[in-house]
C-alpha cells in the first residue's frame, strides 16, 4: 500500500489537494469520485510504513472504541485536539493506530482538518467516521460526535459478537463430525476390509456401500482436497464481481433459518447507522450514501440507493424503502412516521433497539435449533458406520450359532 498525492475539484468548485493510502491509482479515483471530485492527477507519494501497511497488529472495532472514547474525554476536559492525539499517540497499545494517530496529528499541525487527515487511512476510519467527524468539526460538538461514534461502535461489535458466537458450537462440532468420520473412513474402515476379505463371503449392503467409499476416499484424497480448495478459490473471485456477490446476498436472504436472521442484522445496523448519522447533523442525502456503503448486503446496498435516488428527486425515505420489500413494513411506517412529525432520529433509534433484541433472540433459537440437528446428524452418520462395519461380524456370529 502507498501514499498518493491528488489534485482535484470537489462538488463547490473549489480545486483540492491532498494524499490519500491506497494500493493503486485506481483506487485513488474510485474513493475522490464516490466524494463527487472531477480528479486532475494522482502521483505515487512513497510506500507507507511497516506498520500501516498491516504488519503490526491489525486494528480492530475494539481499539477504535477506546480511540474515540478517550479522545471524546480529553476534548471535553478542554485539552486542545492536537495535545489530545499526541497523548493517545504515547499510550495506545496498538502499533498500528499509534502510527497513523502520530501521522494524523502531524497533518493537523500542517494545517489539515482532522476529518482531512482521517480520511487518508480509509482502510481503518470508516466513511462513517469520517464524515461524523467532519460533522463535529462543523457544528463545534466533536467531543459529543466522537462519543456517539464509541456508543454506535460498542453496539455493533456487541452485535457482531452474538452472531459469532451463536454460529461456533454448531462450526465447532460440524467440524469435529467431519474429522472423525474421515480418520473412520480412512484409517479405520481398511482395516475392517482386510478382515472381511480374510473370512470370505458375501458383506450386506450398507458395508459394501462404506468400503465402496472408503476406497474412493482413499483413492482420491488428495484429489478431492485440490478440487475443495479450487472450489473455494473460484466461489471467493466470483464474490469479488458485482454480479455475483448481489446473486450470493439475494440467495443468502433467502435461506430458511438463516435468511430471516441476516435480514434483521442488516435492519439493525441500517436503522442504527442511519440514526447516528442523522443525530450528528450528517444530512439525509450523506447518510444514505454512507449507509448504503456499511450494509454489508449488496441487496440492501442497492435499496438503499435506490431510495438515495427517489429522495434527490423528492420522494420521502419510507416509500421507496418499502418498494424494495427488503424492509418490513413495521420498519416503513415507523420512518415514515418519524419523517412526518420530525423524529426520524428518534424513530431510527427505537427501529434499531427492537431488532438488536430480535438478532439477540433469532442468534438464541438458532443455537438452540442447531445444536439437536448436529447431534442427529453426527449420531446417524457415526452411528451408520459403526452399524455397516459390525453387520457382518453379527452375521458370522449367527451362523455359528446355528
Amino acid at each position: 500500500m502507498n501514499f498518493y498525492k491528488y489534485s482535484a475539484k470537489d462538488k463547490n468548485g473549489q480545486t483540492v489537494s491532498g494524499q490519500l493510502q491506497a494500493f493503486s491509482e485506481a483506487e485513488v479515483v474510485d474513493i475522490l469520485h464516490k466524494k463527487e471530485m472531477i480528479v486532475f492527477s494522482v502521483e505515487q507519494g512513497g510506500a507507507v510504513s511497516s506498520g500501516a501497511r498491516g504488519r503490526g497488529k491489525k486494528i480492530k472495532l475494539d481499539d477504535l472504541v477506546v480511540f474515540s472514547r478517550q479522545l471524546a474525554t480529553m476534548i471535553d476536559a478542554g485539552i486542545p485536539l492536537v495535545n489530545s492525539l499526541g497523548i493517545l499517540a504515547e499510550q495506545i497499545e496498538n502499533e498500528n493506530l499509534r502510527m497513523i494517530t502520530g501521522n494524523v496529528r502531524h497533518d493537523i499541525e500542517a494545517g489539515l482538518s482532522f476529518c482531512e487527515a482521517l480520511a487518508k487511512y480509509p482502510a481503518v476510519f470508516s466513511d462513517l467516521f469520517i464524515n461524523m467527524v467532519k460533522a463535529g468539526e462543523a457544528s463545534g460538538m466533536l467531543n459529543e460526535i466522537l462519543d456517539r461514534l464509541a456508543t454506535f461502535m460498542e453496539k455493533q461489535a456487541a452485535l457482531n459478537r452474538k452472531i459469532i458466537s451463536s454460529l461456533v458450537y454448531p462450526a465447532v462440532i460440524v467440524g469435529m463430525a467431519v474429522v472423525i468420520t474421515a480418520v473412520l473412513l480412512i484409517k479405520v474402515v481398511p482395516t475392517f476390509k482386510g478382515i472381511f476379505d480374510s473370512l470370505g463371503g458375501e458383506l450386506p449392503l450398507p458395508t459394501q456401500v462404506l468400503i465402496f467409499v472408503s476406497d474412493i476416499l482413499r483413492r482420491y484424497f488428495l484429489a478431492a482436497i485440490l478440487a475443495v480448495a479450487a472450489g473455494i478459490y473460484l466461489f471467493r473471485n466470483y464474490l469479488k464481481t458485482v454480479k455475483g456477490r448481489y446473486r450470493f446476498d439475494r440467495f443468502i436472504l433467502r435461506v430458511p433459518v438463516f435468511g430471516p436472521l441476516l435480514r434483521k442484522l442488516a435492519v439493525a445496523k441500517f436503522s442504527r447507522t442511519f440514526s447516528t448519522l442523522v443525530k450528528s447533523g450528517v444530512s439525509i442525502l450523506s447518510a444514505l450514501e454512507i449507509v448504503s456503503k456499511t450494509s454489508g448486503n449488496k441487496v440492501v446496498e442497492e435499496s438503499v440507493l435506490n431510495c438515495l435516488k427517489s429522495v434527490r428527486n423528492g420522494e420521502p425515505i419510507a416509500r421507496p424503502l418499502a418498494k424494495s420489500g427488503v424492509f418490513p413494513p413495521m420498519v416503513t411506517r415507523m420512518i415514515s412516521v418519524g419523517e412526518q412529525t420530525g423524529q426520524l432520529e428518534k424513530m431510527l433509534s427505537k427501529i434499531a433497539d427492537f431488532y438488536d433484541n430480535q438478532v439477540d433472540a433469532a442468534a438464541g433459537a438458532l443455537t438452540s435449533l442447531i445444536e439437536p440437528l448436529v447431534i442427529a446428524f453426527l449420531g446417524i452418520v457415526i452411528g451408520g458406520i459403526v452399524i455397516a462395519l459390525f453387520l457382518p461380524i453379527f452375521k458370522i456370529s449367527q451362523l455359528m450359532g446355528r
